[in-house]
């Protein structure tokens, strides 16, 4: 019979705990998303407001504000690279960094809705709206 395989501590500790000996920033920043949407997941909340709360305010705070601890969370508010809005968009339909990506999870009015209120809120003041056809076209 073979002997059994030895596994370093390090990854063994790993494996026993669920891989909790990562650490959630570390995770942030390496990985390319630190978590994901369910496959098939779809959003029903309509309005800009109820879409931040229930997908951006998490990370990024109520107030917009952002957070760090375990990950580094950007603030929204009172951010000058929310004036280009495509940049927004990009970000919200493909994600970027640790951010996971909401394309999959919501249409194109509700992306125009999200960004809208973002670019709007929390110290923006950029006036100019996103349309769900310049949503299409950034898909």
């Amino acid at each position: 019979m073979d002997s059994p395989t030895l596994i370093p501590g390090v990854m063994l500790m790993a494996l026993l705990m669920g891989g909790a000996t990562v650490s959630a920033q570390v995770v942030a920043q390496d990985a390319p998303r630190s978590f994901t949407i369910s496959p098939g997941y779809r959003f029903t909340e309509e309005s800009g407001e109820a879409l931040y709360n229930a997908s951006c305010a998490g990370c990024h705070m109520q107030d917009g504000r952002g957070a760090q601890g375990a990950g580094h969370y950007p603030a929204l508010a009172d951010n000058p690279a929310l004036a280009a809005a495509p940049y927004v968009i990009v970000n919200v339909l493909h994600g970027r960094k640790a951010m996971p990506s909401f394309g999959d999870a919501m249409n194109d009015d509700q992306v125009a809705a999200v960004v809208n209120y973002t670019r709007t809120h929390f110290g923006n003041r950029f006036s100019e709206s996103v349309t769900p056809g310049q949503v299409r076209s950034l898909r």
